[in-house]
């Protein structure tokens, strides 16, 4: 596939999008500071992280796959956990592979603002089934599990809830095998690091401001026309942003450099954090 010879080349009606649709922006910086935990939030390095303050509003297979989407570009994801009742709306787990892919994870996402609401985001305070099955400690922790589950049931009931909230890891959980990590652009990261402008170059492309309608077809139609594209990756509840990656760094700047100014609208192209 060849480079156009003009960046308003070959676009036909797939780059209508762009100027046909009203442009719903959004903030400078998606990332917040986060409300303040009603407990001291726990420390102690674990392999799985613990979110809440998430939105109720959505539904569960779209806060895991957004979740998904989100996380796995840190590491290799072994099991989401999210369910819809009382005890647990809100809130999720995300079991890494690697302990250290957990912590960058948390340094660098919490408050990120999902649905109108900043994520608070620590370590869970215990060890999942996933991490248990790979170290070989499964029946303890499962006999564990069952233990601590007894001795919550001969509690008073106002002790029991408050004892089963927070950063506990929740009992009977199911493991979600993740595939393969796909890797996209860090835009979550806390302030004080470099602007998006003046990032370095990167085979991941961020796309912010795009129009309510935008679709995924609309945006693989518009940046395959260069050469290595691969592929775009939407987040289902923030339909404003997207990521768009190429084969090498010199394809995406290309391909940055002939679409940055080709719309009237402010839709911003910049290099995804690495």
């Amino acid at each position: 596939m060849s480079t156009p010879s003009s960046t308003k080349s070959g676009f036909g009606a797939q780059s209508n999008f762009l100027t046909s649709s009203s442009i719903t922006g959004i903030s400078s910086s998606t990332t917040v500071k986060p409300p303040t935990p009603k407990q001291p939030p726990n420390t102690t390095p674990n392999n799985t992280i613990y979110i809440n303050n998430l939105n109720e509003k959505i539904k569960i297979p779209v806060l895991k796959k957004t979740l998904q989407t989100i996380f796995e570009r840190y590491g290799e994801i072994l099991d989401i956990i999210a369910h819809q009742n009382i005890r647990m709306r809100g809130q999720a787990f995300i079991v890494f592979k690697d302990e250290e892919d957990a912590a960058k994870a948390i340094k660098e996402v919490n408050g990120f603002t999902l649905k109108d609401k900043p994520m608070v985001i620590q370590y869970a305070r215990a060890k999942s089934d996933a991490i248990a099955k790979l170290d070989g400690s499964f029946e303890d922790h499962k006999l564990q599990r069952l233990e601590a589950k007894e001795k919550r049931a001969k509690e008073p009931p106002q002790k029991r809830f408050k004892s089963n909230s927070g950063s506990g890891f929740p009992s009977g959980s199911s493991n979600i095998s993740g595939g393969a990590p796909m890797y996209f652009g860090n835009q979550m990261a806390t302030g004080g690091n470099v602007a998006d402008e003046f990032l370095p170059p990167n085979k991941i492309l961020f796309l912010q401001n795009l129009p309510e309608d935008t679709t995924e077809a609309m945006l693989t139609a518009l940046f395959q026309q260069y050469p290595g594209f691969k592929e775009v990756r939407t987040v289902p509840v923030k339909k404003e942003i997207a990521f768009v990656e190429y084969d090498t760094e010199t394809q995406a700047m290309i391909a940055k450099d002939a679409l940055s100014n080709y719309t009237d609208h402010k839709i911003k192209i910049t290099f995804a954090r690495k």
